[in-house]
């Protein structure tokens, strides 16, 4: 187990390195000036120039890069002479727009997007896993088809299709809840989850309907297995069964797609966040891209790529609990 972690951990590390390598590429070759854009609408063309030399943006790719990488992990001085500026660990720069360091950005909207992701995902295990496993134990019956019939008209729903129904509906119609607005959990924990649920529904009929759809054909797929006949022959309980022998080697792919699923969401519901109006990781790259803020936006594709390679190697380790096949593998 010790020598898996540490592969996984160096391969963890090199995925960020490419991934990282790659951003810097696209954004050395991006059309904007990040001078220009760093120093703003009123500066001459000599004041850009300074600023390039001053940023180190005149030096090579390659010396441009290792400085970046170098100060993700130990900090830098950006800058030189009276405008030079200490970045210290994490430093991922500072923000053409705000001046503002852009890991401090990041974390100010983390909690908005984490408080969004996990409550979804919530919704949508609850919700698919129940709809899957009833669908699969119910097989070809009335329950079945009025299940499936449903999941598939829910995922072909747009989230912005969704997000502005709901909002039309219970907001302006209704009024049954307020207009979405992030509140922290420690300063109302009522107010959070009331502002929170429109964004929570939204998502998770998506997830939901997807999972839901997995969920049954897994459940299927494993109750026909040897091993599930052999235990119901042992005279077990049907719903031990299920539960002990038939739902947990089933949620193996369930579990994948939910690592996936919720690493990129902690890095930020772009869409739901916009539609909502909330301050999350998604809204402030939403915001980024269109200010061409490419600080921001390095900082916040690497949030992404850390939470969705770290979230694979969770799952893989809870692989060897759900199913203890995959111990022996």
């Amino acid at each position: 187990m010790i020598g898996f972690l540490i592969r996984r951990l160096i391969g963890i590390a090199l995925t960020l390195v490419v991934v990282c390598a790659l951003t810097f590429a696209v954004f050395y070759l991006f059309p904007a000036d990040p001078a220009a854009q760093f120093c703003g609408k009123d500066c001459s063309t000599e004041r850009v120039e300074m600023v390039r030399q001053q940023l180190g943006l005149d030096d090579s790719i390659v010396i441009q890069f290792g400085r970046y990488l170098v100060g993700i992990f130990a900090g830098q001085t950006l800058g030189s002479g009276q405008y030079a500026v200490e970045c210290g660990f994490p430093c991922f720069g500072y923000s053409f727009q705000s001046a503002q360091p852009v890991w401090d950005l990041m974390m100010d909207r983390f909690p908005v997007s984490a408080s969004l992701a996990l409550g979804a995902a919530v919704c949508w295990l609850v919700l698919g896993l129940s709809a899957g496993v009833v669908s699969a134990l119910r097989r070809n019956t009335w329950v079945d088809r009025t299940v499936m019939i449903g999941t598939i008209g829910i995922a072909a729903l747009p989230v912005y299709f969704t997000a502005m129904m709901l909002l039309y509906l219970v907001v302006t119609v209704l009024g049954l809840m307020p207009l979405p607005r992030y509140i922290a959990f420690g300063e109302d924990p009522v107010g959070w989850i009331r502002n929170l649920v429109l964004p929570w529904i939204t998502l998770s009929l998506l997830f939901a309907a997807l999972y839901a759809r997995m969920t049954r054909n897994s459940v299927i797929e494993t109750m026909e297995e040897p091993y599930v006949r052999t235990a119901r022959a042992k005279g077990l309980r049907e719903r031990r069964v299920v539960a002990k022998h038939g739902l947990r080697p089933a949620l193996t792919p369930v579990a994948t797609m939910l690592g996936m699923d919720l690493g990129g969401l902690l890095a930020g519901a772009l869409i739901t966040e916009s539609l909502f109006s909330l301050p999350g990781v998604g809204k402030l790259f939403a915001d980024s891209l269109n200010k061409s803020d490419q600080p921001v936006i390095m900082g916040v594709t690497l949030l992404a790529s850390f939470f969705i390679v770290t979230s694979n190697l969770v799952v893989d380790l809870v692989y060897a609990w759900i199913d203890p096949r995959a111990r022996l593998a």
